[in-house]
């Protein structure tokens, strides 16, 4: 049931600003119970205000943690946790924006596309309705550019922008094998001289763009006069920066500080990886939490230490190695002998309080990512640009699967 005053739809217009709105109280206000991270507290600031909410989560298995990972707000835990699931999903709620049948793909144009990317791709393609047909695609940080010519049409143009100098000449030779009338460019888009690529013509695409790549492209377009452009954005805390800097002068006007950390929750839903790689995900995350215990041990100070990731044949190290390799790049006197194995269990046994844990701010994940992505929506609608928001796909597709949709009347 979506919340008072909430609908459930493509957002555009001033539905826009009221659902940031709302989301922006929401996210505010229970800062508390999604920001401090599991990973490195032992416990977190809210425990003590929802005891027994906190004593169920910590008494759950690994397996019932990754079971409820992709839609926590359906679990039956204690209060608030229902509470807070249900504005969750109300403040979440996005329509898929209308689709229009696409032209045939060329043939054989996505031989060389991964099957889940081509999906992606043909369902991007599918949503982008203009009032007027694009005369210039510009496919930004296009890899080979296999989004730009899946779009190409007769009378149109294409040119791809991409920083690695091995995309651009893989993507050229597809480009002319498909006989496609495409112009791939090496560019750093973060550069200055890369808003001499972008004019009035062009209706840039961004498939994926992370972070400041993405920024970069709706303040360049916006100021280049582009008429229309289609971005879905991806990994927030990829900027520069060190803290989020809002971009509509709403968000400005936000409490809400975002650090790298918080800017990375969004981007903490899996829903790709294989059995293989979550197991080594797993034990790498059970290996440094049981680390991080012996740490807070052998320190005698208790709080959290920053560590490296290590490549994963470490994984296949007895963990004693592990932890002397660890303590080593860490400058940590010596950590002596220890029961390793006693060590290494409670490594796991917190992995599953983590996970556990950490379900508490995945009722929090969309509701910021949805912020994020209305911060950017708000920003192009205050230079003149009409916006709808919507999904161009279901989640299991990618969980990435927010539009924006820009057009200049």
């Amino acid at each position: 049931m979506p919340a008072k005053g909430v609908e459930h739809s493509v957002l555009t217009g001033e539905t826009l600003l009221a659902r940031f709105t709302a989301l922006n109280a929401f996210l505010t206000e229970h800062q508390a119970l999604w920001k401090p991270r599991p990973f490195t507290h032992l416990h977190l600031p809210w425990e003590t205000s929802y005891p027994e909410l906190a004593a169920w989560l910590r008494g759950r298995s690994l397996e019932e943690a990754e079971s409820a990972h992709n839609q926590p707000a359906l679990m039956d835990a204690p209060e608030p946790f229902a509470a807070l699931a249900a504005t969750s999903l109300a403040l979440s709620a996005v329509d898929e924006l209308p689709a229009h049948a696409l032209q045939a793909a060329g043939h054989r144009l996505n031989v060389d596309v991964p099957g889940r990317k081509w999906e992606q791709i043909e369902a991007f393609a599918s949503r982008l309705q203009f009032a007027q047909m694009p005369k210039h695609w510009l496919d930004w940080c296009s890899g080979k550019g296999h989004l730009g010519r899946r779009l190409l049409q007769s009378g149109q143009q294409l040119t791809c922008l991409e920083y690695d100098p091995a995309l651009v000449a893989s993507g050229q030779a597809l480009s002319q094998r498909h006989q496609l009338h495409a112009q791939h460019v090496e560019q750093d888009v973060l550069a200055a001289d890369a808003a001499a690529l972008l004019n009035g013509q062009h209706t840039p695409v961004a498939l994926h763009a992370c972070g400041d790549l993405h920024v970069r492209l709706i303040q360049l377009a916006s100021a280049a006069g582009c008429k229309q452009l289609a971005i879905a954005p991806c990994c927030y805390n990829r900027i520069h920066l060190t803290r989020y800097a809002p971009m509509s002068s709403t968000a400005k006007g936000s409490d809400l500080r975002l650090s790298l950390d918080d800017l990375a929750l969004p981007a903490s839903e899996t829903v790709t990886a294989g059995a293989r790689v979550r197991r080594q995900r797993d034990t790498s995350m059970a290996r440094r939490l049981g680390f991080d215990l012996l740490q807070r041990h052998v320190r005698g100070i208790d709080e959290y230490l920053p560590t490296p990731s290590l490549p994963s044949l470490w994984l296949d190290k007895p963990f004693a190695d592990y932890c002397h390799h660890l303590a080593e790049l860490k400058e940590l006197s010596t950590i002596g002998n220890q029961d390793w194995a006693a060590w290494e269990a409670a490594g796991w046994q917190r992995l599953a309080q983590v996970r556990n844990l950490e379900l508490l701010r995945g009722l929090f994940r969309r509701p910021l990512e949805l912020w994020l992505v209305l911060d950017r929506a708000l920003f192009l609608q205050e230079q003149g640009y009409r916006v709808r928001l919507g999904t161009f796909c279901q989640t299991p597709l990618t969980p990435r699967n927010l539009l924006i949709l820009a057009e200049r009347p």
